[in-house]
């Protein structure tokens, strides 16, 4: 039989409906809409159909109510599908698991799902791990230390309070905190954490924890904490936050190509206010975040970059040039080999 793509569309959500009925419980009609990003006229036309095909579907009415199954029905369309199956497998790669010391757990997860497949999707879903490996670490870096990561991912599952003393950039401090999540960034993890109830998240290095204990108080965290959308946020303030001034470039191609590789901030304001001049080189405006770090990171670029503005910068530029010409030009200069 041939189903259109409006009619496979219908029945996956009428099987997503079902199963968040399912696992959650009572859902009104706006949640349900919301979660499948259709109209609520759209969920009611789905509920019906459900209710006609004989899943036991009931409304209660009222400020609180909303669509429930009757108690102890459970439906068994629960098998995975070959790209969830892939997903599922691809998702559950070695490193950050391993790190968290789930690394048995993935393992036996997966022999488990890999057993419930079908034959013909059992060697596919394997091929996973021999075509996609993860390597979260930058070029040239090594993973950062994550002795603590066990314990403070353990404090994020219980809702356990933590003592930590770390290493700031002004000094070692201690403070005891709630954990209210972990993130994995760039091979590097990070901990959100807040002080105290009503006290704004921060953002801890895991790297620069030194030690930690685990208190027996437990916390509840707020109901409104979104990680995703807190590090989503809170990286967009760092980015933003750490340049407080700007400077205006001469770039090659490769200068352009190299200068993109600074920071996104940095290359979308090359992008943005790039002038094209002679030669192919451009004229670019970008943030900088004080002139030694600008001089430290520029110098990198040669003479595929010059610097036309501040004043500061160019000078400071001209003199690490100067320095280098004299460092080049006296004391251990290569001799020649005989005979040339």
């Amino acid at each position: 039989m041939y189903f259109c793509h409006t009619e496979k569309m219908q029945a996956s959500r009428l099987l997503s409906v079902l199963m968040l009925l399912q696992a959650r419980g009572r859902m009104s009609a706006q949640v349900l809409a919301t979660e499948l990003e259709v109209s609520v006229r759209t969920i009611h036309r789905d509920i019906d159909q459900l209710s006609a095909a004989g899943v036991p579907v009931f409304a209660d009415r009222g400020r609180s109510g909303g669509f429930q199954l009757q108690d102890g029905w459970r439906t068994r369309l629960t098998g995975l599908t070959e790209p969830e199956s892939r997903a599922l497998f691809l998702s559950g790669l070695a490193g950050p698991a391993a790190e968290l010391g789930l690394g048995d757990a993935v393992a036996s997860a997966r022999l488990k799902v890999l057993a419930t497949l079908p034959p013909d999707w059992q060697a596919d879903a394997q091929h996973v791990n021999a075509r996609f490996h993860l390597d979260a670490v930058d070029w040239f870096h090594s993973a950062a230390r994550t002795e603590h990561l066990g314990a403070v991912a353990d404090a994020v599952w219980r809702a356990r309070r933590l003592h930590i003393r770390y290493e700031s950039w002004n000094g070692v401090r201690e403070r005891d905190v709630e954990p209210l999540g972990l993130v994995l960034k760039a091979g590097i993890w990070y901990m959100a954490a807040r002080s105290g109830k009503g006290a704004e998240p921060r953002t801890y290095r895991l790297s620069s924890i030194l030690a930690l204990s685990v208190s027996d108080q437990h916390f509840s965290a707020p109901r409104t904490f979104d990680l995703a959308a807190y590090w989503q946020e809170s990286t967009r303030r760092f980015e933003t936050g750490v340049y407080h001034e700007t400077a205006l470039l001469r770039v090659s191609p490769r200068g352009l190509r190299l200068l993109r590789q600074f920071s996104t901030a940095v290359a979308e304001a090359a992008d943005k206010t790039a002038e094209k001049e002679p030669r192919g080189w451009v004229r670019v405006s970008v943030p900088i975040e004080s002139v030694a770090h600008a001089a430290n990171q520029l110098i990198n670029l040669g003479a595929d970059a010059e610097v036309l503005a501040p004043a500061a910068l160019r000078a400071r530029l001209r003199l690490t040039a100067q320095r280098l010409v004299k460092l080049y030009a006296g004391r251990g200069r290569v001799p020649r080999p005989r005979g040339s």
